[in-house]
């Protein structure tokens, strides 16, 4: 369990203390003292969320804001549905760590450089009080740097919605095309006879855009400066990327403001699971991810991803799914504790 968990062995005095939780029938109490190490932060940790941070999804990437967001969150049992959502961001402390900067990972690269103790050297601040973002702009890790960087960076910000259900709600763009609702929130520069051929828009493009277009509104304000090397944030106005390609068809949405709506909360993707008490509509990032991130699919995509983390398996039978659907539920009746999850996981695969 030790193993699974951190991905080193524990010393003699946590071997018979983890020993003695599981012979006591508490194994939950055994993963918890297992993910007092360091190397659970350090390691496990940061592998596991740095896939979520580029489109290659590789694992070899710098530590950044993104990542030490996701893991601060998990150490201190911040509930993990604000992920998408929160005016928050993880910096490090200590000798030889340049101050934080919206313009360079320079904060983030010398903790690593330093193999600094995550566990012990994270501390939760603002993104409005290090990035300079207005409250309501704030978006969890949407709106770090690294996420910016990799998906926000020129393109028409498709790509962070696209990455943002793809890593948290555990599903590509395929896995919810719906060519049944109305295509009145397509933009401009979609064609709607792609190579001369009505049918594949019809049949094929206008599945994804539907649901997409109307959603992926909520980031008109947002780019990623290249020459500046920062997440740029303009009030009330669009960014001229949403305006590209616009006379593919000039009859076809442009974007006004940042209001997004949820289209999928009618038809097949209603079994994502949209939270009754939210209007499926809003302004801005911060409301968008918290539609987001408060539906059954994004808590699914949490533990599934936990589950196969530790038990080096998707779940595979009957038990493992039975398994899986407690989780879920434990995880959101119980504050959306991610730390919970993994002690969960590494419980229930000692034994099967």
């Amino acid at each position: 369990m030790h193993e699974r968990l951190t991905g080193v062995p524990p010393d003699s005095t946590v071997l018979e203390d983890m020993r003695a939780d599981i012979a006591g029938g508490n194994a939950a109490a055994a993963a918890q003292t297992a993910m007092d190490n360091s190397a659970f932060y350090n390691v496990t940790l940061k592998n596991f969320v740095a896939p979520w941070t580029n489109e290659e999804q590789s694992v070899f990437v710098p530590l950044n804001d993104y990542t030490a967001t996701v893991i601060g969150m998990v150490r201190d049992d911040v509930p993990f549905n604000t992920l998408l959502s929160a005016n928050l961001v993880y910096i490090g402390s200590g000798a030889g760590i340049p101050a934080y900067s919206p313009s360079s990972n320079d904060h983030y690269q010398a903790l690593e450089d330093q193999n600094a103790d995550l566990k012990q050297r994270l501390t939760a601040t603002t993104q409005t009080a290090v990035s300079g973002l207005p409250d309501g702009a704030a978006a969890g890790i949407l709106t770090t740097r690294a996420a910016a960087a990799a998906f926000f960076e020129a393109g028409t910000n498709r790509a962070m919605f696209r990455f943002t259900m793809l890593n948290h709600l555990c599903r590509d763009m395929e896995q919810v095309l719906d060519t049944s609702g109305i295509p009145d929130r397509i933009r401009q520069d979609v064609s709607r006879s792609p190579g001369g051929d009505s049918r594949i828009f019809l049949n094929n493009c206008i599945g994804c855009h539907i649901g997409m277009d109307p959603m992926t509104q909520a980031f008109a304000y947002y780019n990623f400066d290249a020459a500046q090397g920062r997440l740029v944030y303009t009030p009330d106005q669009v960014q001229a990327k949403y305006f590209n390609n616009d006379t593919t068809f000039r009859y076809g949405y442009r974007t006004p403001n940042d209001d997004w709506a949820n289209y999928w909360r009618h038809g097949p993707n209603r079994i994502l699971g949209w939270d009754p008490g939210r209007s499926g509509s809003g302004e801005g990032a911060k409301s968008m991810g918290e539609e987001l991130a408060n539906s059954t699919a994004f808590a699914r995509c949490q533990v599934e991803k936990v589950f196969r983390n530790v038990c080096l398996r998707p779940p595979t039978n009957g038990a493992d799914r039975a398994q899986v659907d407690a989780m879920v539920s434990s995880f959101r009746s119980g504050g959306y504790r991610l730390k919970q999850v993994f002690a969960d996981s590494a419980s229930y695969c000692m034994g099967n």
